[in-house]
């Protein structure tokens, strides 16, 4: 099965985030492979939750869009073995983006045990502090999945310690604030991933606030990669169970501008 690093392998990197279930989880299931078909080296598959503290509007909106269909996490994995599975089985790398909540609620040693045998290979948790890693860490590896550690511009004082101990890939995070696209991003990230690389040399990908070809050309033009959620979200929003072709070009798009950097 394929892991994080393989997204990386081809050069720059470019990875949509999904909420799982917005617009029922067989569109969702549809969109990813869309999305990988379209060139998207990883997929992020948002975990629905009642109170993601991280996410702007677009995307809690898509939480309670999807959380309105009773959308559960056992879904989200029968999902993900369709998905890794049969003659047109996807084999990029996915991770899960979530929160520390349904986590515990479901259980973390059945979760991770899941995560193992449907083929994730990461898992994002945003409200988890890098000083409490630890209670997820040890048990995730137990099963192969690597728990990818998030450095934002307030994080100057703390990258040493979070980049040495990073895995998969770091998630650096553009602007202050939640998700959500922005006109400019004004976050000098050229000078945060030139930190980071003093400490670690696993790939480092940008996200929060980029939207369109040119931002994800300027982010991976000092990165590793850029990562696009509130944008691909919104397409899903404003077309519904009909976004096939706009998800396809928008992605077939944002690849072409990562790429060529």
């Amino acid at each position: 099965m394929s892991k994080i690093k393989d997204a990386f392998k081809k050069g720059k990197a470019f990875i949509p985030f999904i909420s799982a279930g917005d617009h029922g989880i067989e569109t969702t299931e549809r969109y990813i492979r869309i999305m990988v078909a379209a060139g998207a080296d990883m997929v992020e598959i948002g975990i629905p939750f009642s109170d993601p503290t991280a996410e702007g509007p677009v995307i809690q909106e898509a939480s309670t869009r999807a959380l309105s269909t009773g959308v559960k996490i056992n879904d989200i994995f029968d999902m993900v073995r369709r998905l890794r599975s049969g003659a047109d089985a996807v084999t990029a790398p996915l991770v899960f983006m979530t929160y520390l909540n349904p986590i515990y609620v479901f259980g973390r040693e059945a979760f991770f045990k899941l995560c193992e045998e449907t083929g994730i290979a990461g898992i994002i948790v945003p409200d988890m502090p890098y000083e409490e890693k630890g209670e997820l860490a040890g048990i995730a590896h137990k099963y192969g999945v690597e728990v990818v550690s998030l450095i934002a511009p307030t994080s100057e004082n703390r990258i040493e310690m979070i980049a040495k101990d990073a895995e998969g890939f770091v998630y650096c995070v553009s602007s202050l604030g939640v998700t959500g696209m922005r006109s400019e991003i004004k976050t000098d990230i050229k000078s945060i991933v030139e930190s980071i690389r003093k400490y670690t040399d696993i790939p480092i990908a940008v996200g929060f606030g980029i939207s369109t070809p040119e931002q994800a050309a300027a982010m991976a033009s000092v990165s590793d990669g850029a990562i696009v959620g509130s944008a691909i979200v919104k397409i899903i929003k404003d077309y519904g169970e009909s976004a096939d072709e706009a998800l396809f070009e928008y992605v077939k798009k944002m690849k072409v501008a990562v790429s060529e950097q």
